[in-house]
C-alpha cells in the first residue's frame, strides 16, 4: 500500500506516540525524515525491559521503521537553516516536544506557515498546547491515573490498576495519523493546510467514551470501579474475567441463564437476570466458585455448545501462537539496520487484503544525513565541515549509509 507516495513529512518526535502516530504513515507510503539529535532521540536511549538487539532499544524498534534519519544539533543555527530548505519540499511538519520548545527553537506554526502557507504542522503533547496543565510533562501512566482509566480498571477491593500497556500513547498514535490525514484531505480540497493538536488526555478521554458517557448521563454518584471479576462498572454480569481449575476464562455478553444452565447452578440459587447489574458482585463470586473447579478445557466447549461469547486468556506466548494471530501475518521478522534480525508487529490495517509492507528497519541514527544534505545542493566538503562543528550526525560507518540507502530503494531480506 503506497497511497501516501509523494506525501513528504518532517517528524521532530521522540519517546512513543509522535513516532508511533507517523509510523503508521509512513508504512503507507509517506517519505518521513525523522529529524533527530546528534546524540540520539530518546527512543534510542530507553526501551522496555533493558532489552536491546546490537544496541538498539525495543523502543526504537516500535515506532521507528519505513523512515529515515537525520541527525541535527536544532541548536545551532545552521541546522535550522537546514530545516527551513527542507520545509517547501514537506508537507507536515510533526513534533510532539512539549508546548513551547518549537517556538524556542523558530520552528513554531506561526513561523513556518510564513514559509510556507500550506504547511501542515501536528502536535502532540500530554494536555494540549495551553490550559493549567501545558507545561506539565505527560507520560501514559500519569495519564491513565489522571483520566479515569487506572480507577475503572481497578477493583473495589483492591484500588486503582494501570492497563498493563502504554494504551494511551498508541491510542494517542492513531489519533495523531488521523489528524494528519483529515488535514491533508482538506488541504486538497481547499488549498489550506492548518495546525493540528493531539493530546494524550485527549486520546484517554477518547477511549473512555462509552464508561464516560454513561457516567455524565446518570446521577454522578456511580462507583464506577470494577465489582469483584466484571470489567468494567457499566457492564452486566457475567462480564469478566474468571479464574479456572488450571487457567482463566472470560465471559463476555450472553445471557445469563444459559451461563446458569451450563454451570449446573441450582434453580433456587440462581440470581434473576434483571439484577445482573445491581447484583455483580453477588452473581460474579457465585460464578467464580463453579468455574473454579473445573479445568479451562472442560469449560470451552460448553460455551462453544451454547453459543456464549467467551474466550480462553492467553499469555504472550500463546497469542504468538494463536491461529488467527499467524493467519493475520500479525508479527513480522525482518533484517535491521545492523544486519540482526528483529521481529516487529506488523501494520494493524489491511488494503485489499494486505498489510503495506515493511521497506526498511528502523534506521541508524544519521543514516540519511548524507543523502538528504546531498538533496539540497550541498557537496560533500560542505556536509564535512557542519559534520565537523557537530552541526549534523551521520551513520558510524559509510557502509551502514549504503546499506540503508540500498533499503531504502527496495532492497530488504528477511
Amino acid at each position: 500500500m503506497n497511497a501516501l507516495n509523494g506525501i513528504r513529512i518532517l517528524s521532530f518526535n521522540h519517546f512513543l506516540m509522535g513516532p508511533l502516530g507517523v509510523q503508521h504513515l509512513a508504512d503507507c507510503g509517506a517519505e518521513v525524515i525523522s529529524i533527530e539529535p546528534v546524540d540520539g532521540a530518546f527512543q534510542r536511549k530507553w526501551g522496555g525491559a533493558n532489552r536491546a538487539i546490537d544496541g538498539q532499544t525495543m523502543l526504537l524498534l516500535v515506532g521507528n521503521r519505513n523512515k529515515r534519519s537525520l541527525a541535527l544539533n536544532l541548536k545551532d543555527p545552521r541546522a535550522i537553516d537546514i530545516v527551513m530548505n527542507l520545509l517547501p519540499q514537506v508537507d507536515v511538519v510533526a513534533e510532539n516536544y512539549r508546548p513551547g520548545v518549537m517556538e524556542q527553537l523558530g520552528l513554531g506554526y506561526e513561523v513556518l506557515r510564513t514559509v510556507k502557507p500550506d504547511i501542515i504542522y501536528a502536535s502532540g503533547s500530554g494536555f494540549g498546547p495551553d490550559g493549567p496543565y501545558a507545561g506539565r510533562p505527560g507520560q501514559d501512566l500519569i495519564i491513565q491515573a489522571m483520566s479515569g482509566i487506572a480507577t475503572i480498571t481497578g477493583t473495589r477491593q483492591d484500588g486503582p490498576r494501570a492497563v498493563g500497556v502504554s494504551v494511551v500513547d498508541h491510542h494517542g498514535a492513531a489519533l495523531f495519523a488521523n489528524g494528519i490525514l483529515t488535514a491533508l484531505l482538506n488541504r486538497e480540497r481547499t488549498g489550506e493546510g492548518c495546525r493540528v493538536d493531539v493530546s494524550l488526555l485527549a486520546a484517554a478521554l477518547d477511549l473512555q467514551q462509552e464508561s464516560l458517557t454513561c457516567f455524565l448521563n446518570g446521577d454522578g454518584h456511580d462507583d464506577v470501579r470494577q465489582a469483584g471479576r466484571i470489567s468494567g462498572w457499566y457492564f452486566p454480569a457475567p462480564y469478566g474475567i474468571y479464574a479456572t481449575a488450571d487457567g482463566f476464562i472470560a465471559l463476555s455478553l450472553s445471557p445469563l441463564d444459559i451461563i446458569y444452565q451450563i454451570l449446573e447452578i441450582a434453580e433456587n440459587e440462581r440470581i434473576p437476570a434483571k439484577r445482573a447489574f445491581d447484583a455483580q458482585q453477588e452473581i460474579s463470586d457465585q460464578l467464580a466458585r463453579r468455574l473454579a473447579q473445573e479445568t479451562t478445557a472442560h469449560w470451552l466447549p460448553l460455551f462453544e455448545r451454547h453459543h456464549v461469547w467467551h474466550t480462553r486468556v492467553n499469555d504472550y506466548a500463546q497469542v504468538v501462537a494463536d491461529p488467527q494471530v499467524r493467519h493475520l501475518k500479525s508479527f513480522e521478522t525482518v533484517e535491521g539496520a545492523t544486519g540482526s534480525p528483529v521481529t516487529l508487529v506488523n501494520h494493524p490495517v489491511r488494503y485489499d487484503g494486505s498489510a503495506p509492507a515493511i521497506r526498511t528497519p528502523p534506521p541508524r541514527l544519521g543514516a540519511h544525513t548524507i543523502d538528504i544534505l546531498s538533496g539540497l545542493g550541498m557537496n560533500r566538503s560542505m556536509i564535512d565541515a557542519l559534520l565537523a562543528d557537530g552541526v549534523i550526525g551521520v551513520a558510524d560507518d559509510a557502509g551502514a549509509v549504503a546499506a540503508d540507502a540500498a533499503r531504502r530503494r527496495g532492497v530488504k531480506r528477511g
